[in-house]
């Protein structure tokens, strides 16, 4: 079994998909608008923006979530900033003898978005 989609709600696709390009540094690989539908890859799960979907809470893995929220920073509100949340002994949730660093932020429908980073202890 895989992960295949997960979705969210957007209520503006168009603001939507300014936000997420600026994260990913991709743009969507379809939109369907009618019937409000914004789809982004994400490394062959797609994530898809939807009028009709809850609100959801995803974590998004980034290349280092400090230099990510300073980028965002202007665009979105940071709910939690970023923080060390525990050093990984084992490779049983990441990477062994790395930190996770993890921030949340607001994106422009007003899900709640947790962005992951791995770092080695400084």
């Amino acid at each position: 079994m895989r992960l295949v989609q997960v979705a969210q709600h957007a209520d503006d696709l168009e603001r939507a998909a300014a936000f997420y390009t600026d994260l990913l540094g991709v743009p969507p690989t379809a939109v369907f608008d009618p019937p409000g539908l914004l789809f982004f890859d994400l490394d062959g799960v797609r994530l898809l923006l939807d009028r009709g979907a809850p609100r959801a809470l995803h974590y998004l893995q980034v290349d280092d979530v400090r230099v990510a929220v300073e980028r965002l920073r202007e665009r979105t509100r940071v709910v939690t900033a970023p923080h060390v949340i525990f050093t990984h002994e084992d490779d049983a949730l990441g990477p062994a003898g790395h930190e996770e660093w993890q921030a949340f932020v607001e994106d422009s429908e007003g899900n709640t978005l947790g962005l992951v980073s791995f770092h080695p202890p400084a």
